[in-house]
């Protein structure tokens, strides 16, 4: 059935829930910055750490949000949390940018992860968008130039997961302790590539252009499977693929991020090559993750289906069905979206989180009532960027 729908108005107010939450919620006024973490029922959780991740992630988040509404308490939340990152995270001796600090704002692990390094990018030239401070984007540009001299494999391509503070090999290069132990990972070029082309938004360069590229082709020729149509997600140096996941919010994701890419450097060619290979990942996730038509589930690792529902997948479809919908004028993408957007609305978006998503229902619907409803891992720019995606292309 073919619906026509304004949700736009719906858009805005959750957006302005999910910021108003963190501002209300998570500013620490004692120790500076932003607080680590509340747990599942939304309690405080005590000198939590504070990571680079969810650092980068705010920044963006209210960077974007001031720019599209201009609302006064954006561009405060966001000038607190720049103000912490160059006072804090930065390494004022190797530059770049430390894993994460203690609750007090001293270094608790100073490794330089590259997918956050990205995020710091992410955010600061956000920031400068939308406030034209010259410090950010003199920092961004400065931590492009160190992942591009410290990451960049000159010889299988792409880039590696992760480096001592002083910008040595380490042992561990994972991003938890959940993942495999590869040196490059799918998730961190999908995460270098989103910051460089916020970048190029905000400062376009040749030698940008040419690194957004060259992440085009790791991606179009290394990473999505082009049996399957999916991205395999973790590599040894060489390429040679190391598992056997199929992640369906990052196919989603990835689908609307890699065409986005392609559009804003304005290559035809690109554009021609990706858009077909973003199609397939938004309809494979469709036809292998969609349950009852409105939700997505986790992933599939060999034959085993994780059926929960993380919040940020279902975030990323409204992405790729928005996205879709738009290059195709298909109007099933837009049912489907209308769908999902009534699913969150109905279980992630709950009172119980005071206006952030909640982390995950199970396949059913329920609560699991294990997960942060703000943390490390748990921040607001998955579903915040989620309706402004959304209401930019509606």
């Amino acid at each position: 059935m073919t619906m026509s729908r304004n949700i736009i108005p719906e858009l805005q107010q959750e957006h302005s829930n999910i910021l108003h939450y963190w501002i209300d919620n998570m500013q620490d006024e004692k120790q500076g910055g932003f607080y680590g973490a509340r747990d599942c029922k939304g309690n405080l959780v005590d000198n939590a750490p504070k990571g680079a991740i969810l650092n980068g992630r705010m920044l963006w988040s209210f960077s974007s949000g001031y720019r599209v509404f201009g609302k006064p308490e954006y561009k405060e939340a966001a000038d607190r949390v720049f103000d912490y990152i160059v006072n804090f995270f930065y390494d004022k001796k190797n530059g770049g940018f430390y894993w994460s600090l203690n609750a007090d704002g001293s270094p608790l692990d100073t490794k330089k992860q590259a997918y956050a390094e990205g995020f710091i990018i992410y955010g600061l030239s956000e920031y400068y968008r939308a406030t034209g401070n010259q410090k950010a984007i003199e920092l961004a540009e400065q931590t492009y130039h160190l992942i591009e001299k410290h990451y960049r494999d000159s010889k299988d391509g792409g880039y590696i997961e992760a480096l001592t503070a002083d910008w040595q090999p380490i042992a561990d290069v994972r991003l938890s302790d959940k993942e495999d132990n590869s040196p490059k990972t799918m998730n961190t070029h999908l995460h270098i590539i989103e910051p460089y082309v916020n970048l190029y938004r905000a400062k376009p360069s040749p030698e940008l252009k040419e690194s957004i590229s060259h992440l085009l082709y790791i991606f179009t020729e290394k990473i999505i499977d082009a049996e399957t149509g999916h991205f395999n997600l973790f590599f040894d140096m060489d390429w040679t693929v190391k598992s056997n996941i199929d992640s369906y919010g990052h196919d989603i994701e990835g689908a609307w991020l890699l065409y986005e890419a392609a559009e804003e450097i304005k290559d035809e060619a690109w554009m021609d090559k990706v858009r077909p290979m973003a199609k397939r990942l938004v309809d494979i996730t469709l036809n292998e993750g969609l349950h009852n038509g409105n939700s997505i589930f986790y992933e599939k690792i060999g034959d085993h289906l994780d059926t929960d529902k993380h919040w940020w997948p279902q975030a990323e479809t409204l992405c790729g069905l928005a996205d879709t919908w738009r290059l195709t004028h298909d109007q099933r993408y837009l049912d489907i979206l209308y769908a999902v957007w009534d699913y969150i609305k109905a279980h992630l978006s709950a009172p119980r989180a005071k206006g952030e998503w909640i982390w995950r229902v199970d396949k059913d619907g329920n609560d699991v009532y294990t997960d942060e409803v703000a943390g490390f891992w748990k921040c607001p720019y998955h579903n915040s960027r989620a309706m402004l995606e959304v209401l930019h292309r509606l």
